[in-house]
């Protein structure tokens, strides 16, 4: 049979192919970002495929069906699989937890990218609690605050002057992200609406502390391509695209 590709590198795509893996072949895509990442059971490829073009020619090799399960901010390898796969005629799905939504008590600014992000700093707070990611740290090096940054793996330069970074993975606790919050002094948090639990912890603790909160917009989806919310049912959408 030929395999289902799964582009993941999520707790999702992980999910997914432990449902699929005795059921059909499963071939999971990561993108070798972290040095250390999660493996999902079945079959795992790690590294690029080379642009849209490499990606046709891996599709062309026999693969049944592809879910895109990429983090939500993994704009290029969503509009690279969706090109890719209208070329081959190959059927694609986009698995996406829902995102994080304000409750009560929050103090959230939603902006649109992260240059609008470093442009709300300044007027927001003065030590910031940056989980954005290890490669974004670029856009908030000219900034004149302190940061405090947690990422998988160490940062890339450019980076802020004044950093303290530290090296960790979800899942996170209230408590542990209050307690980080308070011992930092931190005024303000930035992050990514990634969605999901494994990381949601920090808004809670935000929202308890009365520390407002810059949220980044995912950015959008490629256009005519069916999307779902969860593992379970985007293992119901491969198994009728199978057939």
């Amino acid at each position: 049979m030929r395999p289902v590709l799964i582009l993941g590198g999520t707790a999702e795509a992980r999910s997914l192919a432990a449902l699929l893996v005795d059921r059909v072949p499963v071939v999971s895509s990561l993108a070798g970002r972290v040095r250390s990442p999660s493996l999902p059971v079945g079959e795992v490829r790690i590294g690029g495929f080379g642009g849209v073009a490499g990606l046709v020619s891996y599709l062309r090799e026999g693969v049944s069906c592809v879910v895109d399960a990429t983090h939500p901010f993994a704009a290029g390898m969503s509009a690279h699989a969706a090109q890719a796969c209208a070329l081959t005629g190959v059927p694609l799905v986009i698995l996406r937890r829902p995102g994080w939504t304000e409750s009560a008590g929050d103090r959230w600014t939603r902006v649109p990218s992260l240059a609008r992000a470093a442009e709300a700093l300044p007027g927001t707070g003065s030590r910031v609690f940056l989980t954005t990611g290890r490669q974004d740290l670029a856009t908030f090096a000219g900034l004149d605050l302190w940061f405090l940054v947690r990422s998988v793996d160490p940062p890339d330069p450019p980076v802020p002057q004044r950093m303290l970074s530290i090296l960790d993975r979800g899942p996170f606790t209230v408590a542990g992200e209050r307690e980080l919050m308070v011992t930092h002094g931190i005024d303000v948090l930035v992050t990514k609406d990634s969605g999901g639990p494994l990381t949601a912890a920090k808004l809670t603790a935000a929202r308890a502390l009365g520390i407002p909160l810059v949220m980044v917009d995912r950015p959008p989806l490629p256009p005519g391509v069916p999307v779902v919310g969860t593992p379970d049912a985007a293992a119901a959408w491969v198994m009728r695209s199978r057939r």
